[in-house]
């Protein structure tokens, strides 16, 4: 028998406002998440999950 925890974090595919560079970011990050392309904030911690300010285009597991 396995022990192996779940982690209920998600890795996240967004697309950026400005440029729509779609990016794959961390759904729990603890620091702001820029865009690689155009350097706009795409996500922003908020103590658990975080803050997402893009469109979420899926969520992977």
């Amino acid at each position: 028998m396995s022990d192996i925890k779940e982690t209920k974090s998600k890795f996240v595919k967004v697309r950026c406002p400005k440029c729509k560079n779609e990016q794959i970011i961390f759904g729990n990050s603890s620091t702001k998440v820029k865009c690689l392309v155009c350097g706009k904030e795409l996500a922003e911690p908020s103590g658990g999950k975080s803050k997402i300010k893009s469109r979420i285009l899926e969520v992977l597991e």
